[in-house]
């Protein structure tokens, strides 16, 4: 708790706000511009700004919850609080679980298109190898410990923030306004829809929350992280998503995808901004998979310690951490089985369903907290809405999603109501909270 002694190599504050900011960074820009300019065109900065303040009102109520409650298992303590160490609890945690994984797959994939357009012509067979390679290597990383992660996230996001504040300085003095004239933006039920998309871009930010247990004051630190985090993510986003659309039309940004940013460079720096960003690329996706890692290992020996999930993930296999090797695993199956629009859908979907869960929770809560109702609903109503308007938009055109997703609801239900079974039947279902 906050008001113990400190130990010696504590995260700083700013070590866990580079954590997210990394973790959200790296799948926001380099891997949505092309799929969210498909759906809002060049009205994606609007999308961004909207997503922006949903995390927002998410973020509210993680640092109340997070000041009230720090502890290694993050978002999902609050749920266990707000609901028992039930099967909502255990549920939730299955699915932000897999969520995580998704979320590690997707900036992968990125990261493995970039690096194979770099070593080896844009094959997408090495696209597949780079990014389970990435994959095993952050994994090892992550078992040296947090101040590790810490130090090499913090190292990573100076840069990446250094030449993206760049980029969008000289992208937006030279854009043309005429690609940015609202009379070009897609009808508003398009760009409402694309929210549930560029929403995705803000998910690293529900990572801050499990470094609680590495902080030294984790009461006062934490909301600070957190909202230092969604303001500096919230800022990039839009900066950058107004220099890429003021520079290319939202057809040639669909047409460019992944590598839309690296040629919206083009224009005002050339080939070497080309190159600068292809860099800069690898660098922050290689820092989001870095961070999205990170909370598998105290996200799982909590929940094993409270009884929701196997004890086997409390465990190691020799230096790796079982609850790191199934994320890792997890992970490397997304990046063979979807593609990379598939893989985003899916991982926003299972992400506003938990982060909804959480909400509720914290209304049963607020009075413990501190937390101011209203906002809590008003977010709340934000999220559910999203994920409405996902379901009848995205979700209609993407049946194999759908599918994937129904999949992943069911199993997480069928996984969590057997395992509780196992362990009624064998006399052991520890039900204590992390303090």
């Amino acid at each position: 708790m906050s008001g113990e002694p400190a130990p010696a190599q504590r995260m700083t504050v700013m070590q866990a706000t580079f954590i997210g900011v990394g973790s959200m960074v790296g799948a926001g820009i380099f891997a949505l511009l092309g799929a969210a300019g498909a759906v809002a065109g060049s009205a994606v900065w609007v999308s961004f700004l909207i997503a922006g303040a949903i995390a927002a009102l998410q973020g509210y109520s993680f640092a109340k919850l997070g000041a009230t409650y720090p502890s290694g298992g993050g978002i999902l303590t609050f749920l266990s609080r707000g609901f028992g160490e039930g099967h909502v609890a255990g549920i939730g945690s299955w699915l932000f679980f897999v969520a995580g994984s998704i979320v590690v797959a997707m900036i992968a994939t990125s990261f493995g298109g970039y690096a194979s357009a770099v070593v080896a012509g844009g094959d997408a067979t090495w696209a597949k190898v780079l990014a389970i390679a990435l994959i095993a290597v952050m994994s090892a990383l992550n078992t040296v410990g947090a101040n590790a992660v810490a130090r090499v996230q913090s190292v990573i996001v100076i840069i990446v923030l250094a030449i993206l504040v760049v980029f969008a300085v000289v992208t937006i003095a030279a854009l043309d306004p005429a690609l940015l004239a609202p009379s070009g933006y897609p009808p508003v039920p398009d760009v409402i829809a694309s929210v549930a998309l560029t929403f995705f871009a803000f998910l690293g930010f529900g990572v801050i929350t499990f470094t609680a247990k590495d902080l030294a004051h984790p009461a006062r630190e934490l909301p600070i992280a957190i909202y230092l985090a969604l303001a500096v993510a919230t800022t990039i986003y839009v900066a950058v998503s107004l220099g890429v659309f003021g520079t290319l039309t939202a057809d040639q940004v669909v047409e460019y995808g992944t590598t839309a940013l690296a040629e919206a460079a083009k224009p005002t720096l050339g080939e070497a901004g080309y190159v600068l960003m292809v860099i800069t690329a690898l660098f922050s996706t290689t820092g989001a998979v870095n961070a999205g890692l990170y909370p598998s290992i105290g996200m799982s020996r909590h929940l094993a310690s409270v009884g929701q999930f196997p004890p086997v993930f409390g465990r190691a296999v020799g230096p790796f951490p079982v609850g790191l090797i199934v994320m890792a695993v997890l992970a490397a199956v997304f990046v063979l089985g979807f593609d990379l629009n598939n893989i985003a859908s899916i991982g926003s979907a299972v992400a506003l369903l938990v982060f909804s869960a959480v909400s509720v929770a914290h209304l049963r809560l607020f009075r413990v907290t501190g937390a101011n109702a209203i906002v809590l609903v008003v977010g709340l109503v934000a999220t559910l809405g999203t994920f409405v308007v996902f379901c009848t938009t995205t979700l209609l055109e993407e049946p194999a999603t759908a599918l994937a997703l129904a999949g992943i609801l069911v199993l997480a239900v069928i996984v969590d109501f057997s395992w509780k079974a196992a362990s009624r039947r064998r006399g052991s279902s520890p039900m204590s909270v992390d303090p």
